[in-house]
């Protein structure tokens, strides 16, 4: 059966599997091989060329799950996101990159662009007008995260995706909060995109790796680099993400109705300052949500009153983990001015309106009554 016709979770669970020819395991065999025949064979397979066993078949379930016709696994998502725009973008190119994305991404650009002579610019806000301004002559490709991290912001895709296309630009976005179990940018025209798989792809808070999906032409592309740079991923990791991947749709759409619990039960706190949550008709673009996305995700941020020590709260609680990623079956708290966007200075992140309290809460699948009972105790523990 043709993958369009399948299920999202049957996707999940069935596109991708190798078939265990000798025993019949219901799951798929692991190939640790890092050497394979290279003599009257169809493929000359090599872990550095993204095509072993493993790897190319997890890639089948990427594609499937994004609308794409091609997919590869990278060793992270920073792997990912790098191999794919130097791929693209070469001496004297320009790239237009909106201003709110990942502070690992926005580090990448500033720090090391200028060593291979690529311009960018960032876009001053997040309307499509705005982005427009930013194209210049040479500009070659245009790079969106949505919903971003970690103020959950989100860009009209359609409208980036129309603009490109009319100046023959690549577009590509960072598709890790949503996921493509509530959003499909290429179906909106998008050209490429990528994901952190450490993230929601994992789920388990055990694995680190990156996805990209696209056209078989523009994987081509990046498969014509990212070969020599060397971002691949061991197949033993491989078969866990896809292991892994089987459970994404059950797993995000349950951390999704206990987010949007969660957001309506902080935004009526009165400790609480403010809550960024595309499910709450309060964000401001509630309404951008609701047509270019199928749910509004398990990730949102909050601001803590001053009348609450924001480190003591982190620190007292006992269920939910202060921890470093997100997108684990557990809840987890952070603060990104000290982690995911640590590397920013904090005139930036003030720009972007990151404060130093900001919390970015990864609601994971435990009951609700015992997340919330676990924020009222660390709460009362560090109320000034």
């Amino acid at each position: 059966m043709a993958n369009d016709k399948l299920g999202l979770n049957t996707i999940c669970t069935h596109v991708g599997d190798i078939a265990d020819e000798q025993f019949k395991g219901a799951v798929s065999p692991i190939y640790l091989s890092s050497s394979y025949e290279f003599m009257d064979v169809d493929v000359k397979r090599y872990p550095r060329y993204f095509n072993t066993p493993n790897q190319e078949h997890l890639s089948k379930k990427v594609a499937a799950l994004e609308h794409a016709e091609a997919a590869m696994i990278f060793g992270s998502g920073m792997a990912a996101i790098s191999s794919t725009l130097l791929a693209f973008l070469k001496s004297g190119d320009h790239i237009v990159v909106q201003n709110d994305i990942y502070g690992g991404t926005r580090n990448f650009i500033v720090s090391h662009f200028k060593d291979y002579n690529i311009e960018y610019t960032f876009t001053k806000d997040l309307s499509a007008t705005s982005f427009e301004n930013a194209i210049q002559e040479n500009t070659k490709l245009i790079y969106i995260e949505t919903p971003s991290n970690p103020l959950l912001k989100l860009v009209n895709i359609f409208a980036i995706s129309k603009l490109a296309k009319a100046h023959n630009i690549i577009s590509v976005i960072d598709n890790t909060f949503a996921s493509p179990i509530i959003q499909n940018p290429i179906d909106l025209g998008i050209d490429i995109v990528i994901h952190s798989a450490t993230k929601y792809f994992s789920g388990h808070s055990d694995i680190c790796a990156g996805a990209v999906a696209s056209s078989q032409e523009h994987m081509d592309t990046i498969w014509n680099l990212s070969k020599d740079v060397g971002g691949s991923l061991s197949d033993f990791t491989v078969w866990m993400l896809e292991r892994s991947m089987k459970t994404l749709g059950i797993r995000f759409k349950a951390q999704q109705k206990n987010a949007m619990k969660m957001a309506k039960y902080l935004d009526k706190h009165d400790v609480v300052k403010k809550v960024y949550y595309p499910g709450l008709k309060s964000h401001e673009s509630h309404q951008l949500a609701k047509q270019q996305m199928r749910g509004f995700g398990a990730m949102m941020s909050f601001e803590l009153k001053k009348s609450v020590d924001v480190s003591q709260f982190l620190k007292s609680l006992k269920l939910i983990k202060p921890s470093m990623s997100l997108a684990g079956i557990e809840s987890t708290m952070l603060l990104p001015s000290e982690t995911s966007h640590a590397l920013l200075s904090e005139d930036d992140r003030l720009a972007q309106g990151i404060s130093n309290s900001l919390i970015r809460f990864s609601v994971g699948i435990e009951s609700k009554k015992d997340i919330i009972a676990d924020i009222e105790q660390a709460l009362q523990n560090a109320k000034a």
